[in-house]
C-alpha cells in the first residue's frame, strides 16, 4: 500500500468516526530523546564488537544446559542478520533499575522502577537507528531487560540463561541492537515476576516516512498494581504455586476467584489487585491529557500488566484502529479495544469539546483504570464513570486486516509445530505439552522456513502467547507478536524464520510463565 493510499483511507475513516480524542500529555508520554548522548558511530566506551560492556558485564552469551546444534545468540548467523538490517546512527540511553518511593496519585508505594519513574521514560528512535542502552542494576536482585515485540539480534533479547546471564546487583550490561521496524513496543525484565513491579517503559520506533496524518500523540500504559500495597510479586507467585489443591480456597491471600469474562471465555485472571493504573496513576488522581477540539490524536496503547486484560474506551468518541503490535492494519472503527498482557494498539481519534473519561476496565475483575482528556469546560469524571462505549462495538482479530505492505507473502508452511497449552489452577502447573520450562528442550526450525505454530489451549484459562524476535500472522494475515488463545480453542499462526538464534515462546501472564508456561524455539546450525 502506498503511503498516500493509507492516508486517504484513514482520513475517510476519521471523517465518519465523529468526535475523537486528542490530548497532549506531559511526563512520561512526551517523545524522549536519548537519555545519555548520541553518537554517529561505534565509539570507544569499553564495549566489545557487539556493544556489550567489557568492564563490568557478566558473560553475555552462556549456553548453560541448552542443547548443541543450534545457532548461538552471538553466532555468525546472528551477526549477519544484524548487518542485513543496515544499522544506522547509534542512540545512547541509560537505564537505572532502582528501588524507591513512587507516588501513584495520593498513595506512595515502595517499588522498583527505571529511573524512579512510572512508567519509565520512553525510549524513542527512528527506524534503522541503533539503540545502545546501558543498564545499571541498582536493585537488590539480579535482572535483565527484554525488548518486547522487536525483531532484534538474539544476543540483545534479555532472556537469562538463554541469551545472557542475569545482571547482578551493582553491575552494568549494555544492550545494542538495530530498531529496524517502526511501531509501538515496550521493555521490561525477563527475570522472575519483576514485570509486576514498576519495571516497564514504552519503546517507540518512528517511521521516517510516516503515512499517518495526525497532530499529536499520547502514550497510554495500562497496569494492574499490588507491589508495596498488599505484598510483592514474589509473594504472589509463592502462594499461587501452592495451587488450589494445596489447601487454598478462592479469595484467600492473593488468589482471586469469580473473576469471569465471556469475552475471555471464562476465568479472567488469577490475582487480586487493589489498584489499576493508567500511566502510573490511580483513578482517584488520574493522568490527564489537555488538547483542543478538532485535534487528530494518535493514541499508543500498551498493556504492561501482569495478570489483567483491559477493555479500553474513550467516552464520547469512536476510535480508528491503525496498528496492532506495531504493524499497520487497514483502518477499522471501534468503540472499544481488548488488550491482553503484552499487546499494543495504535488508534486515531478526533477530539470533541469537553472533558472525557478514558476508561480501562479490568476485564472480569469489577474494577477500572481511568485517565481524563480535557479539551474544554466540563466536570471531571468520577472513579465510577463507565463510558457507554465500553459496551459498544469491541473490535476482534478477525475484523483487522493487515496493510498490504506488511502482509506475509502467500506461501505454504515448510514446518508445522503444535504446542499444547496445559495446566490448571488446582496444581498451578501451567506449561507447554505438560512439561514446565526446561532449557534442554528446544523446538527446532531452520532459517528460511515458513513455520506454522498451532497453539492448542487444553486449559480452562485464556493465555496471551508471545513469540520473541518475530512477528507472526494470524489466519487472516493480521501481524502480531502477542495474541490471546481462548480456553479450549486453537490459534494457528505463521511466521518466516528470518531471525536466527534461540527464542522464547511463553504466556504473557507473568505468573503462568514463571510457573512453567515457557518454551524455546531454536534455529538449527
Amino acid at each position: 500500500m502506498r503511503p498516500v493510499d493509507r492516508r486517504t483511507l484513514l482520513r475517510a475513516a476519521l471523517a465518519t468516526a465523529g468526535a475523537g480524542l486528542l490530548a497532549s500529555c506531559g511526563e512520561d508520554n512526551t517523545p524522549a530523546g536519548s537519555m545519555d548522548h548520541q553518537s554517529t558511530g561505534h565509539g570507544s566506551m569499553g564495549h566489545d564488537s557487539m556493544g556489550h560492556d567489557t568492564a563490568a558485564t557478566p558473560t553475555p552469551h552462556p549456553t548453560g544446559r541448552l542443547p548443541k546444534g543450534f545457532v548461538g545468540p552471538d553466532g555468525p548467523q546472528v551477526r549477519a542478520a544484524e548487518a542485513a538490517r543496515k544499522p544506522g546512527r547509534i542512540r545512547d540511553f541509560r537505564l537505572t533499575a532502582t528501588t524507591g518511593q513512587i507516588d501513584l496519585g495520593g498513595k506512595t508505594v515502595s517499588t522498583w522502577t527505571y529511573g524512579g519513574r512510572l512508567p519509565g521514560k520512553p525510549i524513542r528512535v527512528t527506524a534503522g537507528e541503533v539503540v545502545r542502552a546501558r543498564l545499571s542494576n541498582q536493585l537488590p536482585a539480579d535482572t535483565t531487560v527484554h525488548w518486547h515485540g522487536l525483531s532484534l539480534r538474539n544476543d540483545a533479547d534479555g532472556v537469562p540463561g538463554v541469551t545472557q546471564k542475569n545482571v547482578p546487583t551493582g553491575k552494568e550490561f549494555t544492550y545494542e541492537f538495530t530498531a529496524a521496524n517502526p511501531g509501538t513496543y515496550w521493555f521490561h525484565p525477563h527475570t522472575g515476576p519483576q514485570l509486576d513491579r514498576g519495571l516497564y517503559a514504552p519503546l517507540i520506533v518512528d517511521d521516517p516516512n510516516e503515512p499517518l496524518d495526525y497532530d499529536d500523540e499520547w502514550i497510554v500504559v495500562l497496569d494492574d498494581w499490588l507491589d508495596g500495597v498488599t505484598g510483592t510479586p514474589e509473594r504472589v507467585l509463592a502462594e499461587l504455586r501452592r495451587g488450589m489443591g494445596g489447601g487454598m480456597s478462592g479469595d484467600s491471600g492473593y488468589m482471586t476467584m469469580g473473576a469471569t469474562s465471556p469475552v475471555l471465555g471464562g476465568d479472567a485472571g488469577d490475582v487480586r489487585y487493589p489498584h489499576f493504573l493508567v500511566n502510573g496513576r490511580l483513578p482517584s488522581a488520574p493522568a490527564s491529557y489537555r488538547g483542543k477540539p478538532g485535534v487528530r490524536l494518535r493514541i499508543r496503547f500498551v498493556n504492561a500488566s501482569g495478570d489483567t486484560a483491559f477493555r479500553v474506551a474513550l467516552g464520547g468518541h469512536r476510535m480508528t484502529v491503525t496498528h496492532t503490535d506495531g504493524y499497520a492494519v487497514n483502518p477499522v472503527q471501534t468503540d472499544a479495544l481488548l488488550l491482553g498482557m503484552g499487546e499494543r494498539y495504535d488508534v486515531l481519534v478526533t477530539l470533541g469539546s469537553g472533558v472525557f473519561p478514558l476508561a480501562g476496565v479490568a476485564e472480569g475483575k469489577k474494577a477500572s483504570a481511568l485517565a481524563v482528556v480535557r479539551t474544554g469546560a466540563g466536570s471531571a469524571p468520577t472513579t465510577r464513570t463507565r463510558p457507554r462505549e465500553l459496551d459498544g462495538h469491541l473490535v476482534s482479530y478477525r475484523e483487522l486486516k493487515p496493510a498490504d505492505d506488511v502482509r506475509l507473502a502467500n506461501r505454504a508452511p515448510d514446518r508445522t509445530e503444535t504446542l499444547k497449552l496445559t495446566g490448571s489452577m488446582m496444581k498451578y502447573d501451567w506449561a507447554f505439552d505438560g512439561k514446565p520450562y526446561d532449557l534442554s528442550h528446544v523446538t527446532p526450525v531452520r532459517a528460511g522456513e515458513r513455520v506454522r505454530l498451532n497453539f492448542v489451549n487444553t486449559t480452562t484459562m485464556w493465555h496471551p502467547i508471545h513469540l520473541h524476535g518475530h512477528t507472526f500472522a494470524l489466519g487472516n494475515g493480521l501481524r502480531k507478536d502477542t495474541a490471546i488463545v481462548l480456553p479450549r480453542k486453537t490459534l494457528t499462526v505463521d511466521f518466516d524464520a528470518d531471525n536466527p538464534g534461540i527464542w522464547m515462546v511463553h504466556c504473557h501472564n507473568v505468573y503462568h510463565a514463571e510457573a512453567g508456561m515457557m518454551t524455546l524455539l531454536g534455529y538449527r546450525t
